[in-house]
């Protein structure tokens, strides 16, 4: 596994395209959506196709996550994009990550560590009390993940089948 210092985690700008002019935040979003409604038995051929409300961020990540927080990783190989993970907006001394997701080329070498840790420290230096976060039962890793973390499974806030809801004191 790569030692997480290689991996460089900083505060999305708002670019469409990254300096490096490889594609950005909404192609990560993108296959994040495309994936997911794949393993939810709705796949789609491409973003175009998604639910309004997925294909929203994809088009304008800016205007989707207007007063979040959105994180995005590059590892000390590549100057391209290979991860991003979103920190919602604190309410009530708890805020939410949501759309944790690393390229499958990149993965297993402790880049969504290092965003989830990225994403605790900025909600540590907000004030943040408890950080929630859902996750689909299939994505064991990723469960594994939160858990190694320190998030514990909890009562569901969101009813739909299938999801799994935990969090974490800061």
């Amino acid at each position: 596994m790569t030692d997480q210092r290689e991996v460089a985690v900083v505060r999305w700008q708002g670019q469409e395209q990254e300096p490096s002019g490889r594609p950005g935040l909404s192609a990560l979003l993108a296959a994040y959506h495309l994936r997911t409604q794949a393993e939810k038995g709705e796949p789609v051929a491409d973003a175009a196709l998604l639910p309004d409300r997925y294909r929203s961020e994809v088009l304008d990540p800016r205007a989707a996550f207007a007063g979040d927080t959105v994180l995005v990783a590059s590892g000390a190989d590549t100057d391209a994009l290979v991860g991003c993970l979103v920190v919602t907006a604190p309410v009530d001394g708890r805020c939410e990550i949501k759309r944790l997701w690393t390229t499958p080329a990149s993965r297993g070498r402790g880049i969504a560590s290092a965003l989830v840790n990225a994403a605790l420290a900025h909600a540590a230096a907000d004030g943040v009390r408890t950080v929630r976060l859902s996750v689909w039962q299939w994505r064991t890793d990723a469960i594994g993940l939160y858990e190694r973390l320190g998030f514990t499974v909890v009562a569901p806030w969101d009813e739909r089948d299938r999801l799994v809801c935990m969090e974490r004191a800061v």
